[in-house]
């Protein structure tokens, strides 16, 4: 018997070759047998420890929606991040995921879904799914979720994922700058990379008295703005502080 051991972003792969003997495998007829065993994600009482303590640092940092704080400490962040970095996951810091994006600091994701007063059952779409960290937020606090990533390999990787761990948004590989509209009118918009300009398509796919949250502006920080559709022809708006965004950009990318 012969054993590997092979390491993915969220698996460890453990594989049997079981041979009688080396001139076995040169017979005709002989089987060479496989066996591939899969080992779930785990959520030690460890990981639930650090997230607790995530959820006191975010509130200490003036997040006060006790629904978005028991969302930050329910969800294993550490799922999202390649197993060699899951010293980082309770971090409330940003880390690279590949494909040039991030999974964000959870307190600027804590901020924005703040932001947007959100309440059970409404219909929200989130531009820029990345890690999926944010979209299962949003569904852990009663969120009817449709996400579209642009990268479509992280929109694949993050699509398996997030289906083992048991969350369910739409997600979409797609130009964020477009919106969906075919799904369109949503209660709540969530843009989460910073866009040179408010995109026109997003406010019409907000229904009325709908909120968007969007990081806005071209250089190494961006104001975070909240705007509310107040009709059909105005648009409230409102600057909620200074963040850091990777760059929000048309198309899609393969």
């Amino acid at each position: 018997m012969i054993n590997f051991v092979f390491c993915s972003s969220h698996r460890e792969f453990s594989v049997s070759l079981r041979v009688c003997d080396a001139s076995a495998m040169e017979k005709p007829g002989n089987q060479i047998l496989w066996v591939v065993t899969m080992k779930p994600l785990i959520d030690t009482y460890r990981h639930k420890g650090l997230r607790k303590k995530l959820a006191v640092e975010v509130r200490s940092k003036g997040v006060r929606d006790e629904r978005v704080l028991q969302a930050i400490e329910t969800i294993p962040r550490h799922f999202f991040l390649d197993s060699s970095f899951v010293e980082f996951a309770y971090q409330d810091k940003p880390f690279p995921i590949g494909s040039g994006q991030t999974i964000s600091q959870p307190y600027t994701v804590a901020f924005q879904t703040e932001l947007l007063n959100l309440k059970r059952g409404e219909k929200v779409l989130e531009i820029g799914t990345g890690s999926g960290y944010q979209a299962c937020v949003l569904v852990e606090m009663g969120a009817r979720v449709f996400s579209i990533e642009r990268h479509h390999g992280l929109y694949l990787k993050t699509k398996k994922l997030l289906e083992e761990m048991k969350y369910r948004p739409r997600l979409f590989y797609g130009d964020g700058y477009k919106g969906l509209p075919a799904f369109a009118p949503f209660d709540k918009i969530l843009v989460t990379a910073a866009a040179p300009y408010i995109p026109e398509p997003l406010i019409q796919q907000l229904n009325q008295g709908g909120i968007m949250v969007i990081p806005v502006g071209r250089g190494q920080t961006q104001v975070m703005m909240k705007l509310t559709r107040v009709s059909d022809t105005e648009v409230s708006k409102e600057e909620c502080g200074y963040f850091r965004f990777v760059p929000m950009l048309e198309d899609k990318a393969d």
